[in-house]
């Protein structure tokens, strides 16, 4: 019993020196933190006033100055776009720009750490781990320093040059200002809008295919004037102008050494009004690298651009053997041997002979004339057509006229004043042909 007595004693001797040693450690670190931050826990958290209230608008300037880094210099240009100057000279990413002047032109502060101090050391400020100089129009200037993470770890001490107080900002805005070069270049290896270009060149295999560009249709100018897949013309303008640097991958005398041993794929040239920016695209290996007229340097790129730059001229050629598209035609005039339909259209109805048609079934019939397409082009064998056919659309201003002529099993198709020809298997000229047979007109009323 005695000995029960005493095991129980130690241990609550035990429990009680554990006790002990833990408030010790505790009053430690609370003192440690009071005496390092002062006043860090004390200031009511509802004292946030904002740190900076510029007009964005008014911005000129700003340099972003690390710990161990060189500088990085912005200037706004008289345009109104940004370009670094520091460490050197290239295009800016507007969008990143934009967005770290957003977060820097209205900077309110968590709250108040000190009202007024002299000593910015216990808070990283002195030097701050990243200052911020600001330039404005009127010749105005702010400096913001940004030093360590609180203890908390979810926000950072701020000061501004002038200003007594310390602040506290948020950790997520030290994020959106605390930018590199490469955070703020132009990544793009064309810089040209993809909607403002008019002309695209590519040279491929000692063949150049140039196309331009009326409104959103574009056409083949080289090796001679052809009709145009405009949406296979606008996958390759737009994978152009969506072309980046992956500032990631391996060194640039690594680059540029692969790329001189690579297999050139294609040189695409594109136009609008401001000039003319090339992109030369090669191939080792796996791996495509592409070299920009507009900046130094080989970067790797995605190999969905060398597939699209990768393609001969029928490939860009307007397989469709009609143009008006998903818009329905106002007049549809078909001529098979002794067989004539002459269908119109008056508001939402279909007319033929005087009677109202039967919707679906004309449906049906320019759906057909909407999907003839060519499985390939050939150059001779078009002779004796048996069918003409001439679509209406786009309220009478577009007239398109076609001729089909029987060719072995195959079928052979010529627009009216374009010398192509088009193959198309027989069964797409067949399911037209009973499409234009099975019409009717709409059923009459039952008779009570």
């Amino acid at each position: 019993m005695k000995q029960g007595t005493l095991g129980f004693e130690a241990m609550k001797l035990r429990s009680l020196i554990l006790a002990t040693v833990v408030l010790l450690a505790l009053v430690g670190t609370l003192y440690w933190s009071e005496h390092r931050k002062p006043k860090d826990e004390t200031v009511s958290a509802d004292t946030s006033p904002s740190i900076l209230k510029l007009d964005q608008g008014t911005i000129t300037g700003v340099e972003l100055k690390k710990k161990d880094a060189e500088p990085v210099v912005l200037s706004k240009g008289d345009s109104g776009s940004w370009k670094i100057t520091e460490p050197k000279p290239f295009g800016a990413d507007q969008g990143a720009v934009l967005g770290m002047l957003s977060a820097l032109s209205s900077l309110n502060s968590e709250r108040v750490v000190e009202d007024k101090t002299s000593d910015l050391k216990p808070y990283g400020l002195e030097p701050p781990a990243l200052e911020v100089d600001v330039k404005e129009k009127d010749k105005k200037s702010q400096k913001l320093l940004l030093g360590d993470d609180t203890p908390t770890g979810n926000a950072v001490y701020a000061s501004l040059a002038g200003d007594p107080r310390i602040f506290t900002i948020p950790s997520y805005n030290k994020t959106s200002i605390d930018k590199s070069v490469n955070d703020l270049r132009d990544k793009r290896l064309i810089t040209l809008e993809p909607d403002k270009i008019s002309r695209l060149e590519l040279v491929r295999n000692n063949q150049t295919i140039e196309f331009g560009r009326n409104k959103d249709e574009w056409q083949i100018l080289k090796p001679k004037p052809l009709r145009a897949d405009s949406t296979e013309v606008g996958n390759v303008v737009r994978k152009l102008t969506d072309a980046h640097m992956d500032l990631r991958s391996s060194s640039q005398n690594e680059k540029e050494t692969d790329f001189a041993k690579a297999t050139p794929v294609a040189t695409a040239k594109v136009t609008d009004e401001s000039g003319t920016q090339e992109l030369q695209i090669r191939k080792n290996k796996d791996n495509y690298y592409a070299k920009s007229s507009v900046v130094d340097g080989v970067y790797k790129v995605d190999s969905d651009l060398g597939t699209a730059v990768n393609k001969g001229l029928d490939e860009f050629r307007n397989k469709k053997i009609f143009d008006f598209g998903y818009n329905d035609p106002d007049k549809v005039d078909i001529n098979s041997g002794s067989k004539q339909y002459d269908l119109s259209k008056g508001g939402t109805d279909w007319w033929w002979n005087g009677k109202k048609m039967d919707p679906e079934d004309v449906e049906t019939l320019i759906a057909k004339l909407r999907d003839l397409q060519a499985n390939k082009f050939v150059d001779s064998g078009f002779a004796n057509p048996s069918m003409q056919i001439s679509v209406t659309s786009d309220s009478g201003k577009r007239v398109e006229k076609i001729s089909i002529a029987k060719s072995g099993s195959d079928y052979l198709v010529q627009r009216e004043n374009d010398p192509t020809l088009y193959q198309l298997e027989a069964s797409s000229i067949d399911g037209l042909q009973k499409a234009a047979a099975d019409l009717k007109p709409v059923a009459a009323p039952a008779k009570k």
